[in-house]
This record gives C-alpha cells, structure tokens and sequence, in this order.
C-alpha cells in the first residue's frame, strides 16, 4: 500500500539562498517551480529518488502565511498505491484523514497526524511529469 517518501517539505524564509544551498552545496537540480493562488511559491528539487518541495510567500514578511506554519519542516508525504484503498485502511486502524482527499488530474491528496500531531500527506501520482 505505501511505496516511499514522496517528498519533504520545507518552509523558507529565503527561497533563492535554500535553492542555491540544495543544488551548489547539497547536488539537488530544480525540477519545477510555480506560484499558487494566494502567494505561496513552490520550487521542487530533485537528488535522485528523493523530492525536497521549498515553500515560500510571495510577500517577505517574516510571518508564516497559513496559521500554524513555521519555518522549517512542514511535513512527510507518503506516496501511496491507490488513496481510497489507503485512507480506508488507515481508517480501520483508528487513522482519521484530518484533510482530503482532494483529486487532480496529475494526482490526488490528502492529509493525516501520527499520535503527536505531525502531518503526513498521502500522495497519489495520476500523471507525473
């Protein structure tokens, strides 16, 4: 049921220092980057195998964006088989989806908590590019 990380996600307060620190110092190479509605800048970079997602706001303020963000790691994602399959087997262990599960064409979404309140996302890739 569940294959891999998926990706790390992480909250800058400087997008293109964390960009250079990931592929000058660490070997990472950009993959994609984009803004959202609402502000929010994502740049994905890839290290074979494994995903970090930068997240940052279009406006500078030092304060998070979304109530309850934080600089630094926002959350694991899990990459999953088939998400319906998934949620209803974590549901049958007690595991509820605390957000989801949200459909697009190239994938579909959705969010969990272990026991101490962290986010898990569950991603299923439908058409990854």
């Amino acid at each position: 049921m569940f294959k891999r990380i998926d990706h790390i996600e992480l909250v800058t307060s400087d997008e293109e220092r964390a960009v250079r620190f990931y592929t000058e110092v660490l070997g990472f190479s950009v993959r994609s980057r984009f803004t959202v509605p609402g502000g929010l800048k994502l740049v994905y970079l890839d290290l074979g195998d494994t995903t970090v997602e930068l997240m940052s706001w279009t406006e500078t303020q030092p304060e998070p964006r979304l109530e309850g963000e934080r600089l630094g790691y926002r959350m694991m994602a899990l990459e999953v088989d088939d998400m319906q399959a998934a949620l209803e087997a974590l549901g049958a262990q007690g595991v509820e989806c605390t957000w989801g599960p949200l459909v697009r064409p190239a994938y579909a979404r959705a969010e969990i908590r272990d026991p101490d309140g962290n986010s898990i996302e569950l991603r299923q890739w439908i058409d990854r590019r």
